[in-house]
This record gives structure tokens, C-alpha cells and sequence, in this order.
């Protein structure tokens, strides 16, 4: 479960690129790449090495993958959990393709609210057209007036469709975010505050290395962002809490050991396996307990090992498999098959026979 979880987080966050995306210069993005991605339908993703540029850690983001549009993009909360789309971010490109498919995309909606802060975002490619059959990146340029800072509302809204004309499922995507701009000038004194290797050119704006933003290049970005209050130290490394662990701080730190098979998911929180419940999984659901070795699974059920059966594991007695697998409802005969009890087949022995409604047993297939 805690594995699950932690990649749909992965997965909820990956699409918060246009927050922690940074670029001072979108240059023209028209070529064609010379490969060809493995499958063969619509995606729209950012290639492993500008991810790398923004966040020191080389990653492909996808936000439709094969033909389906990834479930963080259709939650209608994901607007509301992005952050605020930090001032040193100019634009970001994107690489799409339509693979075997021919799919027809529309921008219908590239608008600002306040324009005296942002203009409105524009797009290096026709506002509507056919998606190319290879990969081919374009850009969405997010442009401040420039003399006015703040914080600006904007949307942007993308319609793909099939060659029939009906939309791809997830689509439109219907986008509101929010960008930041601040009005700075040149610093004379910026080769003395630029941080971490950041270089002070001939207009005096420091230029960042990978991984890094802000007007001094003092802030380090973290991809996915830390998790439960971390802080991104460096690019890719975020410092944890107390009770945190994790390239993400995505992990719990358990003072006390979780019990019973439980894994510890986070700050001193157990996940129990079936049958156990309690801070530390240290209650069983099973008020009568297993017996001869046998794991609660749920309430007063047992999950028992071979050769025994019952609520509690209290009928039969416990084989001594020489079966590779152990035999589920069955005996290990000395040539290393089961035999199986009545009412069950297979291989196993994990199957049951069917009955059919005058109570007569259906034949084994």
C-alpha cells in the first residue's frame, strides 16, 4: 500500500511542471527527433533532459501517455493543489506526437485575467492543427508586462481529436493556474551574489545552473517536490523532518517497530496487514487466536499452513511438504504432487469443484 501510494503521489505531482519548471529563454523549438518512442499512439510529454535542466534530475513527464490522459491531469483538485508558478519561469516546451493515429488538436483558450501583470500565453505553433505523426516539441510561453509585479490568474484550455472528430477521452483539458512577476533590473553587484556556481553575465542577472532558480540562483529544485514538510537542499535532495525518510521525504520513520507483518508509511503510523489493526498492528482481529502457526486475515478467520483447515486452524495436522509449493487443500505425495481433499482440484489443490443445483458434482475440466 505504502508503495502504491507513493507512486500515485509520484504520478499526482508530475504534471506540476509549470511549477517548477525554469527558464529564462524558450528558443524556437521546430525539428523533428530522429526516434521513435515505443508506442505507437498520442502522447504529450517533457523530455528527460530539460527536466534534468530544471530539476537536476533526469525524468520524462508525461501528461497523456499512449492515448490516455493521465488520471492527476482529470482531477478536478488539480488546479487547486498547484503552487504559484514562480517569476523565473518564462516558458516550457513540450514534445508530442500522434505515433500511427492522425488526431486534430485546437487551443481554444490561451487567457489571462489580469493582463497589466501577464499577457496572455501564446503557443510557437498554430493555434489549431493536425498533431504530428513523430515526436516534434513546441512551446507555451508565459509572458509578464514587465513593469507592473504580482500575481496573475491564467488558463489554458487543449481539445485533441480523433480523425472522426470525436475528442480524446480526458479531453478538453481545462487548465487554471497561477504566475507570478516581479519586475527586477540588473544588479551591479550580482558576481558577488550569485550562489551555487550561478554566473553573472554582462547584463548583471545571474544565469542559473541546472537545478537551480531565482534572482541569485539560491533556491534548489526538487522533482517531485518534497513531501511532508521537506526542504529541497539541492537539486533532487530533499532534508526530512524529524519522522521522515525518503529521496523524497516520503517515508515514515516508526520510533516504536510496527508488529505482526505491518510496514511503517509514516511518522510513527503502521499499515497492517489482514487481520491486525492498532498504532503498532499489535491487536488481532481473531479473538480466538490461530493456532499451530496460522495468520488472522480477518475477523475470527485464519489463514492456515498446509495440511490445516478450520476458522482457527483446529482440524487436521500440519503437513511436512516436500512439494516445491505448498498443497492448499491437499497432501504432498512422496513424488511431489498433491492430493487433494474432497471438493477441491488442480494442481495445488487451491481449486474448488463446482455442484450443480440438485447437489451432484460438475466434472473437473
Amino acid at each position: 500500500m505504502a508503495k502504491r501510494d507513493l507512486i500515485q503521489n509520484v504520478i499526482k505531482y508530475s504534471l506540476i511542471l509549470m511549477a517548477t519548471i525554469v527558464s529564462h529563454v524558450c528558443p524556437r523549438q521546430d525539428h523533428y527527433y530522429s526516434y521513435q518512442e515505443p508506442d505507437d499512439d498520442l502522447s504529450l510529454w517533457i523530455n528527460e533532459q530539460q527536466v534534468k535542466i530544471f530539476s537536476g534530475v533526469a525524468m520524462k513527464i508525461y501528461a497523456i501517455d499512449n492515448g490516455r490522459v493521465l488520471p492527476h491531469i482529470r482531477d478536478p483538485m488539480f488546479s487547486q493543489n498547484l503552487p504559484i508558478i514562480p517569476s523565473e519561469v518564462s516558458c516550457v516546451n513540450f514534445t508530442w506526437k500522434s505515433g500511427s493515429k492522425k488526431y486534430h488538436y485546437n487551443f481554444d483558450r490561451l487567457v489571462s485575467e489580469d493582463e497589466t501583470i501577464l499577457k496572455p500565453p501564446t503557443i510557437s505553433i498554430k493555434t489549431s492543427g493536425r498533431v504530428p505523426k513523430n515526436a516534434k516539441e513546441f512551446s507555451v510561453t508565459l509572458p509578464c508586462s514587465g513593469n507592473v509585479s504580482g500575481i496573475a490568474v491564467f488558463s489554458i484550455g487543449l481539445l485533441i481529436q480523433s480523425r472522426k472528430g470525436k475528442p480524446v477521452p480526458g479531453t478538453p483539458l481545462r487548465t487554471k493556474l497561477r504566475k507570478e512577476c516581479a519586475h527586477r533590473g540588473p544588479d551591479p553587484e550580482c558576481d558577488k551574489k550569485c550562489a551555487n556556481k550561478g554566473v553573472c553575465n554582462e547584463d548583471k542577472i545571474c544565469i542559473c545552473p541546472e537545478g537551480y532558480m531565482g534572482q541569485y540562483c539560491q533556491t534548489a529544485l526538487c522533482y517531485p517536490q518534497c513531501m511532508n514538510g521537506g526542504n529541497c537542499t539541492a537539486p533532487g535532495n530533499c532534508s526530512c523532518p524529524p519522522g521522515y525518510q525518503g529521496r523524497h521525504c516520503e517515508g515514515g520513520i516508526c520510533a516504536e517497530k510496527c508488529l505482526n507483518g505491518g510496514k511503517c508509511i509514516q511518522k510513527d503510523k503502521c499499515e497492517c496487514t489482514k487481520g491486525y489493526y492498532g498504532l503498532r498492528c499489535e491487536f488481532s482481529k481473531c479473538v480466538i487466536p490461530c493456532l499451530h502457526d496460522g495468520k488472522c486475515k480477518g475477523v475470527n478467520k485464519c489463514r492456515c499452513k498446509p495440511g490445516l483447515s478450520g476458522d482457527h486452524c483446529q482440524i487436521g495436522r500440519r503437513q511436512r511438504s516436500t512439494c516445491k509449493r505448498p498443497c492448499k487443500h491437499g497432501t504432498c505425495k512422496p513424488d511431489h504432487t498433491c492430493t487433494c481433499d474432497d471438493g477441491w482440484f488442480g494442481k495445488l489443490c487451491n481449486r474448488r469443484e463446482k455442484k450443480k443445483r440438485n447437489g451432484s458434482k460438475l466434472p473437473k475440466r
